[in-house]
């Protein structure tokens, strides 16, 4: 998937190597690693048994254990490169976050394996300094390689024969490794540890990442990760970029995807107000990663209230978006499922709400913002959207519902569109669209650059507004 140039930052980029910290050097092994700890640690994959392992580098490996691993038999493994701002605090500039989480969850399914976590691994080896530079390097328009070149350092500084020590201490003599990148499993062999299987690990891209994600694929030959192509009966792939298509830059609000899924006569739900599930299995995987690609997913209060849906991410593995809920008058519900703690969630409301509500939410660590009414006593869809893009969100999911849907389209706020088609007929019910004020056939919507793709019994129909 595309995204826009970002602006440049005031330092020059040649100005950035001028003080570059030294990268780590390859680091040979002396004495084997010593474990110096050992514990049980609770996690939300399950509980782990954790060794941590001082390696005459200085660092200390930390190897979360799950069954007997000195067996003989291949264990599932996943050796897992330190970086703070993805691990730690789920950045979306890359996915090491998501790796993490999913080779744990992989491990703990099993039932037996590892995750070895490499500290002095940050930024591929070049530290967290370097890093951040790198990262600024990349906001004026170089890759991931390239910033790191420029830095004067390597594309793929690690070493990992203390990781393949620190495999041996565990009594691993061979892997069945969780990882895209081959160059791993290339060096653990090179150190002595025998590979019998590469398995690779499935994320989801955000745009934010996208860029990053295609340059490891095509330049430093790392596999393609299976969550952004989505099977099909076919077998076939739908790449989630096909669905976004030209992710653009806008200075006073997001990006604007609309996702919905319909009948084939045009309705998103009976007489009755039922609407699960209109689509199968495949598509509603599309809709999860079209959310775990954008910054936040919004919804109107009527859909929470008929719906209670969650608005995460857990059909791929990729990250939840920050959930954004329009309601005028905070009429929802306290034990809704969108003030969960899975994700942020932020609630655009109106002076009309109560003062006491909102602090009540608030002290829930909800995000409530008063921006203008818009009649008939809605949320004002522009200041909110001037809001959101104030706040960091360059790419919107609006996924509903028939009133959400209609007024964003009626107020020319949409980029992409995203239609869902079931191969069903119901006759009356919520029509997806609603009036949108046009008289003749040729003042309508013109949605150029269309795709179309066929998952599992429904169509998926993508294109731009124009």
């Amino acid at each position: 998937m595309a995204i826009a140039p970002r602006p440049a930052r005031a330092r020059r980029i040649d100005e950035l190597s001028e003080d570059t910290e030294t990268a780590h050097p390859g680091r040979v092994p002396g004495a084997p690693p010593q474990e110096v700890a050992r514990v049980a640690l609770p996690t939300p994959a399950g509980e782990f048994e954790a060794r941590a392992l001082a390696c005459p580098s200085g660092f200390v490996y930390l190897a979360l254990v799950k069954g007997e691993l000195a067996d003989g038999r291949p264990a599932l493994t996943r050796v897992h490169s330190e970086c703070l701002v993805g691990d730690a605090l789920g950045s979306l500039r890359c996915d090491c976050g998501v790796q993490l989480r999913t080779a744990l969850r992989a491990i703990a399914a099993e039932g037996r394996g590892v995750l070895l976590y490499a500290t002095g691994h940050e930024g591929r080896g070049i530290g967290l300094i370097n890093k951040f530079k790198a990262y600024v390097l990349q906001e004026a328009g170089l890759d991931t390689l390239d910033a790191n070149r420029h830095l004067g350092l390597a594309a793929d500084a690690r070493d990992y024969r203390e990781a393949a020590a620190c495999l041996d201490v565990l009594g691993v003599p061979s892997v069945r490794l969780l990882t895209n990148n081959p160059h791993k499993a290339a060096s653990l062999r090179e150190a002595g540890i025998e590979v019998d299987e590469v398995i690779g690990l499935p994320t989801s891209p955000h745009v934010r990442n996208a860029d990053y994600l295609h340059t490891k694929q095509e330049r430093m030959g790392h596999t393609r990760p299976s969550g952004p192509a989505l099977p099909t009966v076919a077998a076939d792939a739908l790449d989630v970029g096909a669905l976004l298509g030209q992710v653009a830059g806008h200075t006073r609000r997001p990006y604007v995807v609309l996702k919905y899924a319909q009948t084939l006569d045009g309705r998103i739900a009976t007489r009755t107000g039922d609407s699960k599930w209109i689509s199968g299995q495949a598509e509603r995987r599309a809709s999860h990663a079209l959310r775990a690609a954008c910054d936040a997913v919004l919804v109107g209060v009527g859909t929470v209230i008929a719906d209670d849906p969650r608005l995460t991410v857990r059909l791929v593995a990729g990250s939840s978006p920050i959930r954004v809920v329009l309601d005028s008058t905070l009429r929802l519900p306290s034990d809704a499922n969108v003030l969960d703690a899975e994700a942020s969630t932020v609630l655009a409301t109106t002076d009309r709400s109560s003062t006491e509500r909102r602090r009540e939410l608030q002290a829930r660590g909800v995000a409530v913002r008063v921006v203008a009414a818009e009649p008939p006593w809605g949320v004002s869809l522009a200041g909110t959207l001037e809001l959101l893009r104030a706040a960091g969100v360059r790419s919107l999911l609006v996924e509903g519902g028939a009133a959400v849907i209609t007024s964003f389209l009626r107020a020319r706020l949409v980029d992409r569109i995203v239609v869902g088609i079931a191969p069903t007929i119901l006759g009356a019910g919520t029509e997806a669209v609603g009036d949108l004020g046009i008289g003749q056939v040729s003042e309508g919507l013109r949605l150029p650059r269309r795709s179309v793709h066929a998952l599992d019994g429904d169509v998926v129909l993508a294109c731009d507004v124009g």
